[in-house]
Formats: structure tokens, sequence, C-alpha cells
């Protein structure tokens, strides 16, 4: 997984799952402390569902049930060896994990298409409001002088991925209730893909004076990082917004 972290951009944010991951178990230190250990037998049977996960994925060679298996396993050796206060504790630490196992392709490929020509059709919709002469064909945009591809980075399934794992952290950091945090995670999803509309429009409002420069090079890094920030602001200020509304205060 290390390996396909480093090497594929759609997962880079994998690095940081297991530090997001040990941060919220130092968080539970006092109540770890605090809690008696009682072994639980039913641990061996989800550690027999890990392995069982493991062997099904080797043999077919499919990544993500033999990767997720790890997790799989590491919850099944927590209930066993400390029973289920214990577990309860350390559900969301170890649930975390699934964020650091890459996707299956064909999951990731199924996704992607749809909203690339989502993302396509209203921003080329949003172009035209403003005066710019465009017409679209399929994911494919076409300029008088330039032709532009919305290519997968540019769908928001990219960011959407990175997106809802920061989104989980940061709505069990900042909410206190059920609906909240569950409300923030879920705004992850029209977040990620209205910026990357924006990303999309504002490249296209440049590339009809610019041609196909303004969608290459350090522009097209530098609008990649960009649109992330403004997600992330956009999270953090949906976070603020709901503290407020329930009368919650940061610790």
């Amino acid at each position: 997984m290390v390996d396909q972290w480093s090497n594929d951009p759609n997962y880079s944010h994998g690095f940081l799952v297991p530090v997001i991951s040990i941060y919220f178990l130092l968080q539970k230190k006092a109540e770890l402390n605090a809690s008696p250990v009682r072994p639980s037998n039913l641990g061996l049977l989800v550690i027999l569902g890990g392995l069982a996960m493991l062997i099904v994925g080797i043999a077919g060679t499919e990544y993500f049930t033999m990767r997720s298996s790890l997790v799989v396993l590491l919850a099944g050796i927590v209930l066993y060896l400390f029973g289920w206060q214990v577990f309860k504790i350390l559900a969301l630490p170890i649930g975390f994990l699934i964020f650091m196992v890459p996707l299956p392709y064909i999951v990731y490929d199924a996704a992607a298409f749809p909203l690339k020509l989502f993302v396509a059709k209203f921003s080329v919709i949003s172009l035209k409001a403003l005066g710019v002469i465009v017409m679209r064909e399929g994911n494919i945009i076409m300029f008088p002088n330039t032709v532009l591809e919305v290519a997968d980075a540019c769908s928001g399934l990219r960011s959407l991925m990175s997106l809802i794992a920061l989104a989980v952290a940061f709505a069990f950091m900042s909410q206190k209730t059920a609906f909240k945090k569950t409300f923030l995670i879920l705004m992850a999803i029209p977040i990620a893909i209205f910026t990357n509309m924006v990303r999309v429009i504002v490249t296209g409002f440049l590339a009809q004076y610019y041609g196909a420069a303004a969608a290459e090079g350090f522009f097209h890094e530098f609008a990649g990082m960009a649109v992330f920030v403004l997600a992330m602001v956009l999270l953090v200020g949906t976070g603020a917004v709901l503290r407020k509304v329930g009368g919650e205060r940061k610790a």
C-alpha cells in the first residue's frame, strides 16, 4: 500500500491515515486506562473472517479484499485479547484505517466516468452563462481555439476520496452529535464536486484567451492544489457553522 500511496496521486492521502488513527488512539488513552480487560472469544470469529478475506483476496488477486483484511484482523485481535469495552473505545481508530486502503480500479473507473460527464456538463453551462463560446461532447470541452478534456483528476473523485477521509477526522474532532458528524462527512461530496467544477470553469475561461497553455504545466498543478485548499476551507467553514448552530464550542 505504501508503494501505491507513493506512486498513485489518487491515494497519496494514505500516508496521513495511520497518523490520524494514532491521534485518535492517543485521545482515548484515559478511557483505555480506566477500561477493564475482558477477552472475548468472539474475536476469534472476526480473526477467522479476516483470514478468510486474505485467502480469498490472494486467490483472486483482488488487492482491496487482501488489504482490508488487515483492518478486520486488527479489530478481531483487539476484541479477542481485550474484550468489548476496549474494542468500542478503539472502534474509531481501527475503523478509520479503512481509508488507507485504495479502492479497486473497477470501482474507481465506474465512479469517475459519470462524475467527469457531470462536471463537464455543468461547467459548460456555467461557461456559456459567462459568455464563453464553447461546445461539449461527452467529457470533451471545445473552444474556438483549443480543446480541453475533463480527465479523472478533474472529475472530483481524487479530491473526494482524500476529502472524505479528512472530513471523517475533522467531524469526530469538531462535532458532538452523530447528526452533525454525518452531515459534515456527507458535505464532503458536494464540496469536492463543486470545487472541481470551479477548476474546470476557471481553466476554460482562461483557455478562451490563452489557449491550451492555461490547462497545462504550472497552472494545472497550481489549480489542483488551489482547488483542494478551497475544499478544505469550505469544509472547515461548514464545521464552524454547525458548531455555532448547536451552540457547541471547540474544546
